[in-house]
């Protein structure tokens, strides 16, 4: 996988999680719900605690994404992106490893798993971008 592709992967990944929102909203909607009953930025409180987690992720990816694009988009606009085609991928598996934990729940074990994959992609956002600058 190259780093463009690492790239089209977290993006396909951050649109099917506001996806599966979208159809959960659908679903409530068919069943009678407002469609004005998701006021932006604020979560109502009759929402399944599993799709608060899922738009918290999609959340996070909305808020990685951009680093990850300018750092695989700059390697390719300086024919860079052998120096991070490497990396790249692995900065997608963790970004899904990080979405998976935070699906799975909230307390102190998930939380740390979480974290830790938010540091992995961190250090390789880091690491890629930092291979831009050298040979």
């Amino acid at each position: 996988m190259t780093a463009l592709q690492a790239l089209v992967g977290f993006a396909l990944w951050t649109l099917a999680l506001i996806a599966l929102v979208f159809l959960y909203r659908g679903l409530r909607f068919l069943k009678g719900t407002p469609i004005n009953s998701w006021p932006r930025g604020n979560k109502p409180a009759d929402d399944a605690p599993f799709i608060k987690r899922v738009e918290d992720a999609h959340a996070n990816c909305l808020e990685n994404l951009p680093v990850f694009a300018a750092i695989v988009l700059a390697a390719a606009a300086m024919d860079k992106s052998g120096s991070v085609n490497t990396l790249a991928p692995f900065v997608l598996y963790a970004r899904v490893g990080q979405t998976l934990a935070h699906l799975w729940g909230t307390g102190p074990v998930q939380v740390f798993v979480r974290a830790s994959f938010w540091s992995v992609q961190l250090g390789l956002c880091l690491w890629m971008a930092a291979c831009l600058f050298t040979g």
